[in-house]
């Protein structure tokens, strides 16, 4: 399959050159009917000449490069008979390998050759050229047997940055510059606005109409610049405005991707990121150089409950700051994160029964370029055939709970522990676990803030935003625990690594603390920081307390055994002055292990401190 030829004049420079020719009164081509060329590009100078030309010769046999005065050179394919001219124009247009505003031109027009050097250019019209076969994928490595094969995505040719009128071109009255203006296609007179909107003087609709405000963006743009303000640009005066727009742009070598294992074609920043792997549903495309960047390019069959599931999950992951606007519709979802260190854009939509859509995690602070890089990523943005073949990712030895196809998961700062006191949800946990938090969250998931705490006894209360309906509630024991029974604790000793509560059993020590404390049992137990806020239950699943952090006080360590637990009674206290009514027995029975722990999983949350 020939590679696409992708043109880097996003204002159209072969109009540009047709307007050049109207001004010097060269329009009005008239068609030989022995040889007609298909133009396809002109560009300023001779040495992009020839990097176009040589760019096209690698695709096409039939190139030639010629001089058509005013310091332009122009790049076409031919000769050919007349009918066969319009056929090769027609069908390289709709396969997308010539620039749109190709035509057929007549070689009377054409000057001095340059290209191909040293052979002279053909009299004859050539025949027409064959319907190129499409050629297999190349693979990046031979693989092995039973494994996919990977092609690396398609990277079209570099294109030329949009270049301002050659300096001996003169400048245009403004009847010359109306009449440039009128070869300016739907597109390119978008584009126009939108460079005047990013240079500030235009507020209004890009919609390619030149109304009144577009007029007056244009004067003050002219004035602005040192320009008769008409209100009408001449070209050279839009390839200053477009190359002062394209600037900011400059050593980021933006180029059109064409990726066929997912499907996707869009503009990627090559000179910050390159082609990484396949993680599904991501094709990945890390930083490359100084610049902290990274792009996502997101694909894998799906429906909408999977759509909605991947925008929850995205925000799950360290490279989606946790603010930002969030915007969730019926067939797509877009999410930006805004960090003091990246600012990251999400899109993906459903189409089809294939998610794709894209993500650009930018460096903070650098807004000019990254808004203007999701700009040129949503327009360029094409959905190809196919979506991504699980198969096609292949894990590493980096494989790890934390992350999300290859991908980092957003960590709290703090885990610990907590569980249910009453049936609107709210959660009994240590001070510790709420200390110096921008956000807390109850299982990862539900936010919630401090309604209670109580330095004195080191427990908190938290209230989730939303009601929660728990599983199984607490009830304290009001009765005295004998000495030496066995309790349990029911925690997270590993975070979010395990999925349900841990359960750790040893025995109550004492029914004070080491120094007679009565708002303080001491337990024989090997419990972990992050049980920490969890419940103590007796042997038939009361609540004696809740266990506290391990105290290290003037340097001294205690055995690792040793643990401490605010007394139900204290706690009970605190509560019932906060307004909470928990409940309460005074039985002391016995349950099986088993349901102790299916008991403790129902009423005890990770809480997370972010």
């Amino acid at each position: 399959m020939l590679p696409k030829i992708k043109r880097g004049f996003g204002f159209g420079m072969t109009r540009l050159v047709l307007g050049v020719m109207l001004w010097l009164g060269l329009a009005g081509i008239a068609m030989a009917q022995d040889a007609v060329w298909v133009q396809v590009e002109a560009v300023p100078t001779l040495g992009e000449g020839q990097e176009r030309a040589r760019a096209y010769a690698a695709s096409f046999p039939d190139v030639a490069g010629f001089t058509v005065g005013s310091g332009w050179y122009v790049i076409a394919l031919g000769p050919y008979a007349p009918a066969d001219a319009d056929t090769v124009l027609r069908r390289l247009r709709a396969q997308g390998l010539i620039p749109a505003d190709s035509y057929l031109a007549d070689s009377g027009d054409y000057r001095q050759q340059f290209w191909p050097i040293g052979v002279g250019a053909a009299n004859t019209p050539q025949p027409l050229p064959p319907v190129a076969a499409p050629e297999p994928a190349v693979a990046t490595a031979t693989p092995e047997i039973g494994t996919p094969e990977i092609a690396t995505p398609e990277i079209a040719p570099p294109a030329p940055a949009i270049a301002p009128a050659p300096a001996a071109l003169p400048d245009e009255t403004e009847r010359e510059a109306r009449a440039s203006e009128a070869l300016l296609t739907g597109r390119e007179r978008e584009q126009l606005q939108v460079a005047l909107a990013w240079a500030g003087f235009y507020q209004s609709t890009i919609d390619g109409a030149f109304g009144p405000g577009t007029r007056g963006a244009m004067a003050a743009w002219q004035g602005a610049n040192g320009f008769e303000d008409t209100g009408t640009l001449t070209t050279r005066q839009r390839a200053a405005l477009t190359g002062a727009y394209n600037a900011v742009l400059q050593g980021l070598d933006l180029q059109l991707v064409s990726d066929a294992a997912t499907g996707i074609a869009l503009q990627i920043p090559l000179g910050a990121v390159a082609f990484a792997g396949y993680e599904a549903p991501f094709a990945r495309f890390d930083a490359s150089g100084e610049i902290g960047a990274q792009v996502l390019l997101i694909s894998q069959e799906g429906d909408l409950n999977r759509l909605f599931g991947l925008y929850e999950i995205m925000q799950t992951l360290e490279i989606v700051p946790a603010d930002g606007p969030r915007s969730r519709g019926d067939q797509s979802f877009t999410l930006e994160g805004i960090g003091p260190q990246i600012h990251t854009y999400v899109e993906a939509a459903l189409e089809d029964g294939q998610i794709k859509g894209f993500a650009l995690i930018w460096p903070a602070g650098d807004e000019a370029r990254r808004s203007r890089l999701v700009a040129a990523m949503q327009t360029s943005f094409t959905r190809l055939p196919g979506v991504l073949d699980p198969a096609l990712s292949r894990p590493g030895e980096d494989q790890a709970v934390d992350l999300i196809s290859g991908l980092e998961v957003r960590q709290p700062r703090l885990s610990r522990s907590g569980f249910y006191i009453d049936a609107a949800g709210s959660v009994l946990t240590t001070l510790e676990a709420v200390t110096d938090c921008a956000e807390i969250t109850l299982d990862e998931v539900h936010p919630a803030t401090v309604t209670l705490r109580d330095d004195a006894l080191g427990i908190a209360v938290l209230t989730p935003t939303e009601r929660l309906s728990p599983l199984g509630v607490a009830a304290f024991q009001t009765g005295v625990p004998r000495l030496q029974s066995e309790v349990a604790v029911a925690g997270y000793p590993y975070g979010d690594v395990l999925t349900r509560p841990a359960m750790t059993f040893g025995r109550l020590a004492d029914i004070r603390g080491l120094n007679g404390e009565a708002t303080l049992k001491r337990l024989s137990i090997l419990a972990q920081d992050g049980d920490a806020g969890g419940p103590v239950f007796d042997s038939g699943g009361a609540v004696l307390g809740m266990l506290l952090p391990k105290m290290v006080r003037d340097g001294q360590v205690l055995p690792a055994e040793v643990s401490f637990v605010a007394d139900a009674d204290a706690i009970l206290t605190a509560l019932g002055a906060g307004g909470f009514t928990p409940r309460t027995t005074d039985t002391v029975g016995y349950i099986p292990p088993e349901t102790l722990t299916r008991q403790a999983a129902a009423m005890t949350v990770l809480v997370g401190c972010w």
